[in-house]
């Protein structure tokens, strides 16, 4: 979109006039992190096909939806699922190592110029030698080094409060419940955008405004590429108070085709106004309350999201076109308030919830099945909430990736510090679904689906909706003040929604369905150390 384009080089063209042709050199600064983390999963995700790639496994054949638009991102028709929830294949484990090293330099006038490398890597991926052989192969690609952040700042830009960055950076918004770098994550392997980014700082009003490129397309077409652009706002009242509020856009211009090359199905597809996919617009509107007084904190953010969904709608085809109407329509909120005792140990005791909007129309009625037309008919997409860029877990073993959604859920559980160097505490959460799947009808048989008939695709079952219990315990030694150990472990209690399966997995477009009900355990260890 031309507006991206232009807005980038304005951007670009206000910090060449900020800054002086000749800055001195006054300070370079160099730091950086070294994090491993070895993580082990029991009866949660199918056996893995790359030493960090769970593996998908089919669930439902495409036989048993006529007529029902699916909409799965990576089945199609038929329905995979990353998760088995049972205890016959092996279990996932793998150790993770992520290495940062960033430089700063700092020159006359308040410019400055950041640049950061990173390389994450899985521990036995990549190793150089064969002790069987002797033979000494080099390196695959596997343990590559990034380029994760490299921009320049002007600050004070004008003598104004204005700060400008360009170039790859990482943007975290808030508590980054939207927009974060995925260092939260159990994987965490690192989040930045190629961005430009303008912050306006006038007393306790920090203003934000910025534009990133996420897909570049010009090779093949003109106006395909993928953009996130937005406004964040936050006002500092007081220690007891901040409030924030937000407007977040995803434009993805990628041009969408169900049939091609075909000029007498391109004229009745214009005619009845088939195959007709736009640009997708993702817009979300947020607001956000936090603040602490005295021993109290709390944390309130809701959001709401608008726009077309073609690039979702054209998943849902359960015939030749997809929903090239389907929209973004469902808001989420997510909250906690705690109190911490002011007594030895410092005790903190939590309450929290989340809810995240969910739709599944994957159905189909007597009359819908019986209808000779429903095959050119528009289908109708199931688009729940957009997690974006989350830096957010609320579990590991359902939200290892920050992309949960179509689910509710409340928490609670306490904090302790029994010395200076050492935190420890205990969590609880529910999980439950919002839309339950409608299932074909079917019975079990050595841990799979066989189904009734595959033809009368309007009869079916509804899903369960509870997810489980999950139960954690970590611990936190703060060794010095650059080094930490941290090591916890997990308990889900399973819940039968999980083995009849559900739409909630990669933000409501995937399915979670096992083949067994049993509860799962999660156990980490960390190491992390930063300078």
């Amino acid at each position: 979109m031309r507006f991206f384009n232009v807005t980038g080089v304005v951007l670009a063209v206000l910090v060449m006039l900020a800054t002086p042709v000749l800055a001195e050199l006054q300070s370079v600064s160099v730091g950086g992190q070294i994090r491993v983390r070895g993580n082990y999963w029991r009866n949660s995700f199918n056996t893995r096909s790359a030493p960090a790639l769970v593996g998908n496994n089919i669930r439902w054949s495409s036989d048993a939806f006529w007529g029902r638009a699916i909409g799965d991102p990576v089945g199609g028709q038929a329905i995979i699922s990353f998760f088995d929830w049972d205890s016959a294949g092996k279990d996932y484990a793998v150790i993770e190592q992520r290495t940062r090293l960033h430089l700063r330099a700092d020159f006359t006038d308040h410019v400055a110029m950041v640049a950061e490398f990173d390389s994450f890597s899985v521990w036995g991926e990549s190793f150089r030698s064969d002790y069987l052989n002797g033979a000494d192969p080099r390196n695959g690609e596997n343990d590559s080094i990034q380029l994760h952040q490299a921009y320049v700042e002007a600050s004070e830009a004008w003598g104004l409060p204005v700060r400008i960055r360009i170039g790859r950076q990482e943007l975290i918004f808030g508590k980054g419940w939207l927009t974060g770098n995925n260092d939260a994550l159990p994987e965490f392997a690192g989040l930045s955008f190629d961005a430009a980014r303008v912050t306006y700082t006038p007393g306790a009003l920090t203003l934000d405004a910025f534009w990133s490129k996420l897909a570049e397309r010009f090779a093949v077409e003109e106006d395909g590429d993928t953009d996130f652009a937005g406004v964040y706002a936050s006002y500092a009242a007081s220690d007891a108070l901040t409030l924030d509020a937000y407007w977040f856009w995803v434009r993805d211009a990628a041009h969408l085709e169900n049939t091609q090359d075909a000029l007498v199905s391109d004229g009745l597809e214009s005619l009845f106004g088939r195959d007709d996919y736009g640009a997708t617009n993702l817009h979300t509107l947020g607001g956000r309350l936090a603040g602490a007084l005295g021993g109290l904190d709390y944390d309130l953010e809701l959001a709401y999201q608008f726009g077309e969904a073609d690039a979702a709608g054209f998943f849902f085809k359960p015939f030749t076109y997809g929903d090239d109407e389907a929209e973004f329509d469902a808001w989420a909120a997510e909250t906690e308030i705690g109190y911490t005792l002011d007594v030895s140990w410092r005790p903190r005791f939590y309450l929290g919830a989340a809810y995240y909007y969910g739709e599944d129309n994957r159905d189909i009625d007597f009359w819908g099945w019986l209808n000779p037309f429903t095959a050119i008919q528009r289908p109708e997409s199931s688009i729940s909430f957009n997690r974006l860029f989350s830096n957010t877990v609320h579990s590991y073993f359902l939200d290892e990736m920050g992309e949960l959604s179509n689910f509710w859920t409340v928490r609670g559980g306490f904090s302790i510090q029994p010395a200076e160097t050492l935190e420890a505490g205990m969590d609880l959460a529910l999980f439950r679904v919002i839309e339950p799947f409608e299932m074909p009808l079917h019975f079990w048989l050595d841990g799979r689906r066989v189904l009734l008939t595959s033809d009368l695709s309007y009869l079916t079952r509804t899903a369960d909706r509870d997810m489980g219990w999950e139960l954690g315990i970590w611990g936190r030694y703060h060794y010095s003040d650059d080094l930490i150990f941290e090591a916890g472990w997990s308990h889900l209690f399973t819940g039968k929604a999980l083995r009849d399966g559900n739409f909630v997995d990669l933000n409501g477009l995937a399915y979670n369905g096992g083949t067994d009900q049993k509860d799962a355990d999660y156990f980490y260890v960390e190491t992390d150390i930063r300078f």
